[in-house]
């Protein structure tokens, strides 16, 4: 029987096959632990994170509402960086609940994915 972490990590490395971030349009990537939530724009080729936000320090709210404001941070920081288009890696979560909320919250933000 395969666990819920092999599942995640063949999910991941199938991904990762495909998709792959540059300077222009870097890899948005999303992390989620039971009580936080982070994100990074990594430029592959060079192997440099450009950008990142977390969690860390924002109490109020449910955590679907929390990934929602690091969805903002994080496309704040990108649009001062001068990136406005990303490519998402859901690292090998479903696009459901807290991810799906950072991403719309990103998109909203003005990142084009």
């Amino acid at each position: 029987m395969i666990s819920k972490i092999q599942r995640r990590n063949k999910i991941k490395t199938r991904i990762r096959g495909k998709i792959s971030g540059t300077a222009a349009r870097p890899r948005m990537t999303v992390f989620r632990s039971n009580k936080q939530i982070y994100v990074q724009l990594i430029d592959d080729l060079a192997g440099k994170t450009l950008a990142a936000a977390s969690s860390k320090g924002i109490e109020n709210g449910t955590k679907i509402e929390i990934a929602a404001k690091v969805g903002e941070a994080i496309a704040q920081k990108a649009l001062a960086a001068g990136i406005n288009e990303v490519v998402f890696d859901r690292n090998g979560y479903l696009f459901h609940g807290r991810v799906k909320s950072l991403a719309d919250a990103a998109r909203n933000g003005g990142l084009k994915f």
